[in-house]
């Protein structure tokens, strides 16, 4: 009978080589055999650094399908890039899994990180995989690229500005509320497509990046919505050393959104505040807006104008009769 070989390779190793290799396309991953990796900025640009976890109980579910998962936890970077009107180059993955965690999520977690690594051209480079006792945790550091100088950054907001918002708002925080309250979407007379729709907008955001350029070039300050749009702004205004006054029936809604603050009106907080939209707020100067907004529809990114820059600090949120809303917490919080 045969010998087996026997092998150095751990059981680290095989998982590598089985799942994560084959999406290590860039040549400066080295085929993940090495240490670490070389990632280097073309010409006259240097690199943008990102990086976001999402932790199974706290930013998915466990029964969430394994290839949405992986899109989520790259897309989440992919919003932060964006709004930084940097170009994807590259990113890490620290995959921290449970025993039990085997082939059968393995696989479609690949397949899904594969194919939006393909698709937003942002390979990956390296990493690292560890057990936990649980929960899964995905920790993903992205990488992108923009002339020097040219990140745009929280603070530069300016008197006057134009404020615009990506896609709509409120969507993600809603299909995270059906999921924990039953009676939510029969209180809130949504269809089947509604739920859907809300649902999907949870599970996966999508990231603008496709308005990078744009805001790049014509924007005077951006963030990602990740923790709502209130807080959000709201920390956008503080960088700046700005104010800004916002129509809250301007803000962009879905028609599931609609329907819902129809039925229940105080959802608006949590529209508002709820966070997961990865949507981009910016500002952007006057003699820019035109042709920003030219820009968003080459790009096919709905961009909404929802207010202004202001003197003071902070985001005002008012109704059509003038009157500020108030929130009891402002944006989302781990902590």
């Amino acid at each position: 009978m045969r010998k087996r070989e026997k092998t150095t390779e751990s059981g680290e190793d095989r998982l590598i080589a089985r799942y994560f290799k084959p999406l290590a396309r860039h040549p400066g991953a080295f085929g993940l055999i090495d240490d670490a990796a070389v990632l280097a900025p073309p010409p006259g640009h240097e690199l943008v650094l990102k990086t976001d976890a999402i932790v199974g109980g706290v930013h998915f579910f466990a029964d969430d399908p394994a290839d949405a998962v992986a899109r989520k936890a790259l897309r989440v970077n992919l919003s932060d890039l964006a709004s930084k009107g940097a170009l994807p180059a590259g990113f890490l993955l620290t995959l921290a899994l449970p025993k039990g965690v085997g082939d059968s999520w393995l696989k479609p977690f690949a397949r899904g990180l594969g194919a939006d690594a393909k698709r937003y051209h942002c390979p990956l480079l390296g990493g690292d995989t560890v057990r936990t006792p649980g929960p899964v945790t995905i920790s993903i550091a992205a990488f992108g690229t923009v002339a020097i100088g040219a990140m745009v950054r929280r603070a530069g907001a300016r008197l006057g500005d134009h404020v615009i918002v990506t896609g709509t708002i409120g969507d993600a925080t809603l299909g995270l509320k059906l999921r924990q309250d039953r009676g939510a979407a029969r209180r809130w007379k949504l269809d089947a497509s509604m739920r859907k729709h809300l649902a999907a907008r949870y599970l996966v955001p999508e990231p603008r990046n496709a308005l990078a350029e744009a805001l790049r070039l014509n924007a005077s300050a951006a963030m990602d919505v990740s923790d709502g749009l209130a807080g959000d702004l709201g920390k956008l205004c503080r960088a700046s050393g700005v104010g800004a006054e916002i129509e809250v029936a301007r803000v962009p809604l879905s028609k599931a959104a609609r329907t819902a603050l129809a039925a229940e009106p105080k959802t608006i907080a949590t529209i508002l505040t709820g966070g997961d939209d990865f949507e981009v707020v910016a500002t952007i100067p006057p003699d820019a807006i035109d042709r920003f907004m030219a820009a968003a529809r080459l790009a096919r990114v709905r961009v909404t104008e929802i207010g202004r820059v202001t003197a003071g600090q902070g985001a005002r949120f008012c109704r059509p009769d003038g009157r500020p809303l108030t929130f009891a917490r402002a944006s989302f919080s781990h902590f």
